[in-house]
């Protein structure tokens, strides 16, 4: 990255821009693109709200639901280990396109998790959002170097935060234009992965997906943090995490850019007293206890919607906010490795069949090789897995 853009590394996202005059005017030319971002919320968005009663579910087995994101720069030779204890199949790994002198390193870690289903999140940075020549260059040597070992490729993160180097969607846009003609012309087989809005922002998301570009989504992905309202099943502006999901799978089938499928692909919650390793301030940050219970409950729920095909969870090692904490020579499991890993020993081949509740309690029905399973939680208790046995 080059400035004023620069990568923090406790927090593994862009600092913020302390230039203020330049974001003012890249907002002044982006002026058009946002007006136009405007217009299509107001019309697209209160129409979403109108057919969300009449979607139906879809059919979400746990089988391909649950996945993790790992990285290069955190513990790489224990990382594979470590998933194989989790036991998790789908991996979700960073390439940022700024460090394309360090492909053969990234290659050479996606390629030790044998026998998972990978897929690579390319992350922006000014230059290869002002340059189509470098990401078509930086591109085509990706999409070459993982032929035969990944197929799925989320292009660009956080569309709609000016430190990530977008400034309008229309930017993002001719950005992932860049990847999409490629998969028209050179790589058929690819699956990319696109819109990738940030939080429940979604006039950015309504812009993304109703548009004039020439592209196509073959799934849609949302970083769809809610941690800033603390528990899962808080409401921000009247949504809690499922209204949110129901919202913007309304927005993707009213859409004629994109075949029906909708991705998580980043949350996670920040934990307490790790500054300056917590993406948040501390005010945002959760207990260990908390963090273990939320993750485990917004799986739950994600899972209740029927309608998001795969939940990543960001990430396995992260001092700030992952399953392990690192800080120390010798890797901490928190809580929450342990219960990702129950949550996943229950889900992983489960099948939906119901979910139920009242103000206080939820209760979530699946049918498993085991036996009928019944998931009951509410906001002040942590999940409670049972089996009825089959008669």
């Amino acid at each position: 990255m080059k400035q004023p853009f620069a990568w923090d590394h406790y927090s593994d996202q862009p600092a913020i821009i302390r230039d203020k005059a330049l974001k003012r005017a890249m907002r002044r030319s982006a002026l058009p693109s946002l007006i136009k971002t405007f217009l299509i919320a107001l019309i697209t968005l209160p129409i979403a709200l109108l057919v969300m009663p009449f979607l139906g579910r879809r059919t979400i087995t746990g089988e391909h639901f649950f996945g993790m994101g790992v990285n290069l720069d955190k513990e790489p030779n224990a990382t594979p280990y470590l998933i194989e204890e989790l036991g998790i199949q789908k991996l979700l790994i960073r390439i940022p396109l700024w460090e394309m002198d360090r492909l053969h390193e990234y290659v050479t870690f996606i390629r030790s998790f044998t026998g998972k289903e990978i897929t690579v999140a390319l992350l922006q940075d000014r230059e290869h959002i002002t340059s189509c020549e470098l990401s078509r260059d930086h591109f085509i040597q990706i999409f070459e170097a993982l032929d035969g070992v990944c197929h799925t490729y989320i292009i660009g993160s956080t569309i709609n935060r000016a430190k990530w180097g977008f400034f309008s969607v229309n930017e993002y846009l001719d950005f992932f234009a860049v990847a999409y003609n490629l998969k028209q012309t050179r790589f058929p087989r690819l699956k990319l992965i696109g819109s990738n809005v940030i939080d429940f922002e979604y006039h950015f998301s309504a812009h993304t997906l109703f548009n004039l570009a020439k592209i196509r989504f073959d799934a849609i992905g949302s970083l769809l943090y809610v941690d800033r309202r603390g528990a899962p099943e808080n409401s921000q502006m009247g949504f809690n995490l499922m209204g949110k999901i129901n919202l913007l799978n309304a927005l993707i089938t009213l859409s004629p850019k994109t075949s029906n499928e909708l991705i998580i692909t980043e949350t996670n919650w920040p934990i307490k007293n790790t500054a300056p390793y917590a993406p948040t301030s501390e005010h945002e940050c959760v207990s260990e206890e908390d963090y273990t219970d939320f993750m485990v409950r917004y799986h739950l729920l994600a899972f209740a919607s029927q309608q998001v095909s795969c939940v990543y969870w960001h990430q396995l090692i992260a001092p700030g906010y992952g399953l392990i904490d690192n800080r120390e020579k010798i890797l901490r499991k928190r809580n929450a490795f342990e219960g990702y890993k129950v949550m996943l020993s229950h889900m992983s081949d489960a099948t939906f069949i119901d979910y139920r509740h009242t103000s206080d309690t939820h209760l979530l029905i699946c049918s498993t090789p085991r036996g009928e399973l019944h998931i009951t939680w509410n906001l002040t208790s942590a999940p409670i897995y049972r089996y009825k046995a089959k008669a």
